[in-house]
């Protein structure tokens, strides 16, 4: 067999662009492939529910890869293995309630398996604004507005290009990007202590393992926050490199905008 680049550069455009193109009007958006996300868009997958993730990095999974400190191993508690057993992710139970996995296993799991079941996940975008309507002075998030990351790291003057969706979910983390843009460009409310974005509480991590599963919620009509990204509008603590509630957090996300959708 004779190689040609440029059959294989045909071969790269033509199915990248097949797969963006199906990617413009979805039921799901999930700006950010952390790990709640990843969980979320497996179950809703499932479902048949069309489902795409935008991450602005490289590489999908958030800061699960780095486990603690760089010491690529993560904690989970007793009450998630069931969804490290859905993923088929090996664990060791450590003592009591404690279990370790490998994050970088662990990490790889959660991407093959959400893939597998229909998810798209587009590396190196980055969600920076957000598609409204208003219908009977009710505004309501029905898109987001997406970017090639290097050319928003760069700040280059391209204009970006717009995906429809019925449902757009804050999986950003920490810094809760697009609650933060819906905030301060719509002028609006949102669904929190005052009605902004009034970050994270310092480390607490059984409250705020426990705060993570509560907080995931519709915070604006269209408009969901999960995972690490849900403690900070709802101005909870941080809990580190344990990862049971950001696991489950994404799993009830999914639940709550089935339930929604059908």
């Amino acid at each position: 067999m004779v190689l040609d680049e440029r059959i294989i550069s045909q071969a790269i455009i033509e199915q990248y662009f097949k797969k963006l193109t199906e990617a413009i009007d979805t039921d799901v958006i999930l700006a950010g492939a952390g790990p709640s996300n990843l969980v979320a868009s497996y179950y809703l997958s499932k479902e048949g529910i069309k489902t795409v993730i935008f991450e602005s990095k490289l590489a999908p999974g958030g800061g699960m890869w780095g486990g603690g400190i760089m010491f690529n191993e993560i904690v989970v508690q007793k009450s998630s293995l069931e969804i490290l057993d859905e993923f088929e992710v090996t664990y060791t139970h450590y003592k009591d309630e404690y279990y370790t996995a490998d994050s970088v296993h662990t990490t790889a799991a959660l991407i093959a398996k959400t893939t597998k079941t229909g998810t798209k996940i587009f590396n190196l975008i980055k969600v920076i604004d957000v598609m409204f309507r208003e219908v009977n002075n009710k505004k309501s998030i029905c898109g987001a507005v997406i970017q090639f990351s290097p050319i928003e790291h760069i700040q280059l003057h391209v204009d970006p290009i717009s995906v429809k969706s019925k449902v757009l979910v804050d999986g950003t983390g920490h810094p809760a990007e697009i609650c933060n843009i819906v905030t301060q460009k719509m002028g609006i409310k949102i669904d929190s202590p005052t009605g902004g974005v009034p970050g994270e509480m310092p480390m607490f991590a059984e409250i705020g393992e426990q705060t993570v599963v509560k907080n995931t919620s519709e915070v604006f009509p269209g408009l969901w926050v999960v995972g690490m990204a849900a403690n900070a509008v709802k101005q909870t603590p941080r809990m580190g490199p344990i990862f049971g509630g950001m696991l489950q957090s994404g799993k009830y996300l999914a639940t709550k905008i089935i339930e929604n959708l059908k």
